[in-house]
């Protein structure tokens, strides 16, 4: 039996310039952290000729083109796993992955996944290979209209900027800066989830689409990744909830479906109450808030929006990794 442990991802600045449609011309960039919540992946060798895929729903098939979720069928083929006898199981800290949290779910999934497969195989692959193989099945394999950040933040773990070159080559760079200082930016960090789930690909679809008549308003967002990242190393934290601010402005203009009226007075709500700034996560139209917020007036956040449930988070350093072996497995491919 493999298990490979996968956190979910934060991104504050930059979001969709991780787009192909995007940094081809140019590059992209944006400042994220993975999060000490995690989907779990289970690989283990049965005695039957069968797949059996267990999530929401479980399946059970002989051939591996039967496997209908797609993200798993993907990557038992892109390694060459198409003989049964294999069980694989996954497990979420929060939201399933389809729902759309804004946490980069799929992609937490599609990386841990890899992970417990090679590991399954006997092999030992880096970060960047995990990370590669992702985008890979996300974007080319099954097109899905997504962008990289997510792929590279939750395989390498970590308080990163990440870029996206036009040749297709991804530079991440750890934001070093002192633990206390992290600390007290943890501490002022404040997320609620909407009780709205959505799937990125229609906001991002459209976004995409558009992307040609929104060019300067993206590269006012990579000049904010930028500037966050600088602030950040020089240990400076007292721009963040502004820098917040001004991307979630810049991104409504993104398109149609980033935001609603319900969204808008969550956010209206948390700034009236003492929050300075901040975001909806990942592409948008749900999913979780994140704001930033001097300690002395969380409380006040907190009862403006108590009716939704807040998530509890911590910086995570790592990114997917496999936390049980059993030597036993023998393998027949």
């Amino acid at each position: 039996m493999i298990i490979s442990r996968t956190p979910f991802r934060m991104s504050f600045a930059g979001g969709g310039s991780d787009l192909k449609a995007y940094y081809q011309h140019g590059h992209g960039s944006v400042v994220s952290t993975a999060i000490n919540k995690y989907i779990y992946i289970t690989v283990n060798k049965k005695f039957t000729d069968y797949f059996r895929v267990s999530y929401s729903k479980t399946e059970y098939v002989k051939n591996v083109n039967d496997i209908e979720h797609d993200l798993v069928r993907e990557a038992l083929k892109l390694l060459g796993i198409t003989k049964g006898g294999v069980d694989i199981v996954y497990m979420s800290d929060l939201l399933p992955a389809h729902e759309g949290s804004g946490l980069g779910g799929s992609s937490s999934l599609i990386v841990g996944t890899l992970n417990a497969l090679h590991a399954y195989k006997g092999e030992n692959v880096s970060a960047d290979t995990l990370a590669r193989e992702a985008c890979q099945i996300e974007i080319n394999i099954l097109g899905h209209p997504i962008g990289k950040q997510d792929q590279y933040a939750v395989a390498y773990g970590g308080f990163n900027h990440i870029q996206f070159n036009a040749d297709e080559s991804v530079f991440l760079n750890p934001i070093i800066f002192k633990k206390e200082i992290k600390e007290e930016l943890n501490n002022k960090l404040l997320s609620f989830h909407t009780a709205i789930n959505t799937r990125s690909d229609t906001v991002l679809t459209e976004q995409r689409r558009k992307t040609k008549d929104n060019l300067d308003i993206l590269n006012k967002m990579v000049g904010l990744s930028k500037e966050l990242r600088d602030e950040l190393k020089r240990g400076n934290i007292e721009k963040f909830g502004e820098i917040l601010h001004k991307g979630w402005v810049y991104k409504q203009k993104l398109a149609t479906n980033i935001t609603n009226p319900i969204i808008n007075s969550y956010y209206e709500k948390a700034r009236k109450a003492g929050a300075i700034g901040g975001k909806i996560l990942g592409s948008g139209g749900g999913g979780f808030l994140l704001f930033y917020c001097e300690e002395k007036n969380q409380d006040n956040v907190r009862k403006a929006l108590s009716n939704l449930k807040e998530l509890s988070f911590k910086f995570e350093p790592e990114g997917s990794k496999i936390i049980y072996v059993n030597d036993g497995i023998e393998k027949d491919y």
